[in-house]
Order: C-alpha cells, then sequence, then structure tokens
C-alpha cells in the first residue's frame, strides 16, 4: 500500500510517499502555505493524487512524551483531514525527525535556499521510513 507522510509546519509542509511494497519512501515536495485549512486541502489532494492507503501525520510530542501545542496542532491537522480523505489517517512520534533531516542535510552539503526548501520533505522521508520499519518489525500491532 502506498502511504504518505506528513510534516506539517507553520510556513513549509513536507510531503513523502512510499511504493505500494512499503520498501522505498521518497520526498515528494514541500507545500508552502500558512493558512491551515488551504495546508488540509492540498494534503487531501496529495493523498489522491498518489493514490495513498494511508497518511501518516508527524507527532512532535515533547521528549518526556507529553503533548504540547505543536502536537495539539498536529493532532487538529489529522482531525481535519480524516474529514476530507477515506483513507486511515495516523499520528506517528516525530520527535528528532528535523535535527536527523538537517543532519542528512549536512552530510550531503545542502546550504542555503536549497536546504529550507528540502529540509520538510526530508523530515517526512524520516517520519515515513520510521513507520514503514515499525510496520515490518511489528506486523501484528499494524
Amino acid at each position: 500500500m502506498k502511504i504518505l507522510a506528513v510534516d506539517y509546519g507553520d510556513s513549509r509542509t513536507g510531503l513523502a510517499c512510499c511504493d505500494r511494497t512499503e520498501y522505498l519512501a521518497s520526498p515528494i515536495g514541500v507545500i508552502q502555505d500558512r493558512v491551515f485549512g488551504s495546508v488540509v486541502q492540498k494534503v487531501a489532494n496529495a493523498v489522491e493524487e498518489y493514490a495513498a492507503g494511508m497518511v501518516i501525520v508527524g507527532y512532535p510530542l515533547n521528549m518526556n512524551g507529553s503533548a504540547g501545542p505543536r502536537a495539539q496542532l498536529c493532532e487538529q491537522f489529522a482531525n481535519e483531514l480524516r474529514q476530507l480523505v477515506k483513507v486511515p489517517v495516523k499520528l506517528w512520534d516525530e520527535r528528532g525527525t528535523t535535527v536527523s533531516a538537517i543532519g542528512y542535510l549536512n552530510e550531503t552539503d545542502t546550504r542555503g535556499k536549497k536546504r529550507k526548501n528540502v529540509v520538510d520533505a526530508v523530515a517526512a522521508t524520516i517520519i515515513l521510513e520510521s513507520y514503514l520499519a515499525y510496520r515490518r518489525n511489528h506486523p501484528e500491532k499494524v
């Protein structure tokens, strides 16, 4: 099944999608929009465009596991998206993904404007890779 991952942000929202075998996760782009409802609609459009069977929304919990204001906003985002799509929408712990994405971009010497334009899509890819690994390692829980 194709799964779409979302790294929701105030200015930029990264998207990633996997192939039908759930083996390869790839960044597919960044939505540059600050209007909450507009971003939700654009993600719903991407779900249809990529024929995704599920959506994973990054859930930025605090390091102690509690849900702060940012996590609550992502919950709201997932709830709004559920109203627009006919596929399951799940929250997935994304602690540390942006830091990992920045590390990857440092390794590839991606700097400046190009870095700013791709970091959110790379973070969405890391979120998706984490979820796919969980599905492979815990098939009884999926």
